[in-house]
């Protein structure tokens, strides 16, 4: 083990040793939400500056997190609540003795409440971009959620919504209900509803009226017009994942409440397992129990937080290891760049700098106007020490002195750390750090920069960047180019587009290294520009564990679909490796076409950092907007049965683009940051990377044979060629889930894997679900009408990935029967034909009645003829 290898874990148990003796509000800054005996704390809801000021929305924010405190402790079983929760208020709003901001920032919050620009619809909505049991990145309601109490008809309360959307984020479980599927055929042979749990009543609905579920079904297709309601009052208490707006609703789906069969996204991405066997596996609860007692905990404390002026300080590195490789050079360039181009007007700015002293350059000063910029840029340093030594905490401290100058403290600041030189003492001001309430995004310069230096990104929510030295590299202006105000404002914030064709005459003697950065903004307040945020999934990694690199592109909220996303990741002394990143719901990437483009890296050369740099390219000649936000989000209930009546809610608003459909190209550039890797063997490697998971197996029945479709994994993870599949098939969901290895085995010699994430497609036949033999679990039966596949693939060194989801497939058409879940169907319809017969019999009598009368008055007229 080299001496870097061995460095981390005493500097880790050093700060945790530090953690120790700090108090509860220090010991969760910049960490995120934390849990604490069975309390939530440091939950970050913020607002988007766009929002405008309403003095209900924060008192319905408050109610809707109270209640589902509530929610939460019940239906998790006395387990956790939210004890604190910060509100970020928008500097756009008026000051209200609010208290202010340190380390919060809307890019950092779990939840935030912003429009669709210019979008219809009030879906809640998690983002989700990893698999399942990993957390989500934020919670999306809009302010009209928040303040139109009509939607709770179709929602449900908001408390109640908080909790389904809070299981996304923060135990990864998914939706249980399947718009595009909303029914299915089950191994009876009869048609059901997606839902979770079956014990969830109602009736079809079709032109209006009650139907039998035929009338909704042609071949297996759902009718147009169709919908299946729910009855209001139910004695199922499952799930929160498919419909909390049920007031019987009040647990999550286990065991045995859970429908295996069901085609959901939690079935697909969980592996059949319920909502509860994913939360309960989760750190949340193996690391804590439940609440002894009845008593319930105490409501949640809220405290409203506003950002002030926006204060920045450059705090750079000096010492003569500046001089090497150009450093201090890219630092003058990227420094400039960042001044005059990037940070926002009105932002207060200094500088100051630190080799074994800190020195500060220049005071804070607010730029009003370029010539404010010039002034700034005349203090960077233009010269290196002779000393070699760095203090990063001297450097902190001077600017720290500059804010606390302006403002009394360091609260809500902004510090930019560079550096190139190691400082076994950085751990000193940890506590320092701490308690300033500013943030620091750190800029390693060179391999040689102090190990600990990402701590301090961690420690207060900045961001971490690495520089190689490497001439040709761009990695110190993409570091600065991504640093913004973190206000959430996309219409304030410089874009790193491409697209640009410029001419370069070099008119020295000698060859020049040249680099040209070119930034914009939106065009207009109306039209929102198309964005990439790039980043990785976790800072750091030991071999063999890859790494997912993602980038989120878009357009305001809706997916930027077909792009060509390129990740380039670079190393300190290996070349760079470039990775094609896909939105194709496969391998890496979870959900297909939410403009969420993702990889694995594996391809480690080196222990130490890596940058990592994302460029996106659309050609104007494809489609490029998704019509609709995919995600995880609550279902709206178009309505109810009550009291055996039909009460339907206001149709629920689309989410849909408003805009004309519209082909344009453009460029980004974004750096996702860096991150550590240690463990890296010396080569050659060893084989230690199996196929990745095939996650959107599917399954089709066409007359006497099933086709199979899939997306190829590779040799290894996502990238390659697999060597061979391994398909297997069962009668028995249970038993292809639980004994894989002991299904029928399918005949595979004539597939031969594609290329890593090309449509595959395999035809079965029918004969194998006859004849095969099969063992069976105990108590298993033979009489299923469907049929359940799954798939592993192998490379060539025998290396076998996970199994994949099981897909399913019906074997006969289902007949015209009537399933368990249209009881209230036949109740309505037999009441409906009694009265039928009812009418029937007595119109009956009055028309029989009718006719004896004109009968009788006829043969009395015809009398009276006869005697005249």
């Amino acid at each position: 083990m080299t001496h870097g290898d061995s460095a981390g874990p005493v500097c880790s148990l050093k700060f945790v040793t530090l953690l120790v003796v700090l108090g509860p509000e220090l010991l969760f800054v910049g960490a995120g939400v934390q849990l604490q005996e069975n309390g939530y704390n440091g939950l970050l809801v913020a607002i988007n500056p766009q929002v405008s000021e309403d003095q209900n929305l924060i008192p319905n924010i408050k109610e809707m997190i109270t209640e589902a405190s509530y929610y939460l402790f019940n239906a998790t079983k006395r387990r956790v609540f939210f004890r604190n929760i910060k509100i970020l208020i928008p500097a756009t709003w008026k000051a209200n003795n609010y208290s202010k901001v340190k380390q919060e920032s809307y890019e950092t919050a779990n939840v935030i409440v912003t429009d669709w620009y210019g979008a219809h619809g009030d879906d809640a909505y998690t983002l989700q971009y990893r698999g399942c049991g990993e957390e989500g990145k934020y919670i999306h309601f809009t302010p009209d959620f928040l303040l139109n109490d009509d939607l709770t008809a179709g929602y449900g309360s908001r408390g109640r919504v908080f909790v389904h959307e809070w299981a996304h984020l923060r135990w990864g479980v998914f939706d249980e209900y399947n718009n595009e599927k909303p029914f299915y055929i089950n191994g009876q042979n009869q048609i059901e509803v997606t839902r979770c749990s079956s014990d969830i009543t109602g009736i079809f609905l079709c032109e209006g009226g009650p139907c039998p579920q035929e009338n909704c079904v042609i071949s297996k297709i759902f009718k147009e017009g169709c919908m299946f309601i729910y009855n209001s009052t139910q004695n199922a208490t499952a799930s929160i994942m498919f419909m909390q707006s049920l007031s019987s609703v009040v647990e999550f789906c286990n065991a045995s409440t859970h429908t295996q069969e069901a085609p959901n996204l939690q079935n697909q991405m969980c592996s059949l397992r319920s909502t509860w066997d994913v939360i309960t596996d989760s750190d949340d609860f193996n690391n804590s129990f439940p609440m002894k007692g009845t008593e319930l905990p105490p409501p949640p404390t809220f405290s409203l937080v506003q950002a002030g002026d926006k204060v920045v300080c450059l705090v750079l590195d000096v010492s003569s290891k500046m001089a090497k490789a150009d450093r201090l050079l890219q630092l003058q360039q990227a420094a400039e760049f960042y001044l005059m181009q990037i940070v926002e007007i009105h932002t207060f700015v200094g500088i100051a700098s630190f080799n074994s002293k800190g020195t500060i350059r220049t005071q804070l000063h607010q730029i009003n106007n370029d010539d404010d910029r010039k002034l700034l840029v005349s203090y960077l340093p233009a010269t290196v020490s002779a000393e070699a030594e760095t203090s990063v905490c001297s450097g902190l401290k001077k600017g720290f002195e500059m804010v606390e100058k302006l403002n009394g403290k360091a609260f809500g600041s902004v510090m930019i750390l560079v550096t190139s030189g190691d400082d076994e003492h950085i751990t000193n001001c940890f506590l320092t750090v701490l308690s300033s309430g500013s943030t620091i995004h750190t800029i390693a310069l060179g391999s040689p920069a102090v190990k600990n230096l990402e701590e301090l990104s961690h420690l207060t929510g900045g961001l971490q960047f690495f520089v190689p030295d490497k001439s040709n590299s761009n990695s110190m202006l993409d570091a600065f180019s991504r640093i913004s105000s973190g206000t959430g404002d996309i219409f304030q914030q410089h874009i790193q587009p491409g697209l640009w064709t410029y001419t370069l005459n070099n008119t020295h003697h000698s060859s020049q290294v040249l680099k040209v950065t070119v930034t914009s903004g939106a065009s207009r307040s109306a039209v929102l520009p198309a964005t990439v945020e790039a980043f990785v999934e976790r800072d750091s990694t030991h071999f063999p564990h890859p790494v997912t690199i993602y980038a989120i592109v878009r357009k305001g909220f809706y997916p930027i679909l077909n792009a060509t996303v390129t990740a380039t990741i670079e190393s300190e002394t290996a070349d760079p490796v470039t990775l094609k990143l896909f939105d194709d719901g496969a391998g890496a990437d979870v959900i297909k076409n939410d403009g969420i483009y993702s990889r694995y890296f594996f391809s480690f050369a080196v222990n130490g950092r890596y940058s990592l740099k994302v460029r996106v390219n659309h050609s104007p000649s494809i489609s490029t907007l998704a019509h609709s936000i995919p995600g995880s989000h609550a279902m709206y209930v178009p309505g109810y049965i009550t009291n055996g009546n039909i009460q339907m809610n206001a149709p629920r608003k689309s989410v849909g683009r408003r805009e004309e459909e519209q082909k344009w190209g453009f460029s980004r550039v974004s750096s996702g940051g860096s991150f550590f890797v240690l463990g890296v063997p010396a080569d050659p490697h060893p084989d230690v990377f199996p196929p990745c998971k095939i996650i959107d197996l599917k399954a089709v029945k066409v007359e006497d044979e099933v086709t199979l479709s899939w997306t190829a994994p590779g040799e290894d993870f996502d990238q390659g060629q697999a060597n061979s599949y391994e398909i297997r098939v069962s009668k028995s969901l249970q038993n292809i889930q639980d004994d894989f290895n002991n299904a029928i085995l399918v005949n595979t010699s004539k597939l031969n894997p594609q290329q890593a994430g090309t449509k595959e497609i395999f035809t079965l036949s029918s004969e194998l679900f006859t004849n095969g033999p099969e063992h069976q679990p105990d108590g298993e039966t033979q009489k299923s009408h469907r049929i359940y596949v799954a798939i592993r693939a192998v490379d060539r060194n025998s290396l076998k990935s996970a199994v994949s989801n099981v897909a399913q497939a019906s074997l006969l058409i289902p007949p015209n029967s009537t399933p368990v879940f249209a009881r209230d169907y036949l109740i309505l319809k037999g009441a409906l034909t009694a009265m039928g017969f009812t009418g029937i019999i007595c119109l009956t009598i009055v028309v029989t009645h009718c006719v004896l009368n004109r009968k009788k008055r006829a043969d009395k007229k015809e009398n009276e003829t006869k005697l005249l």
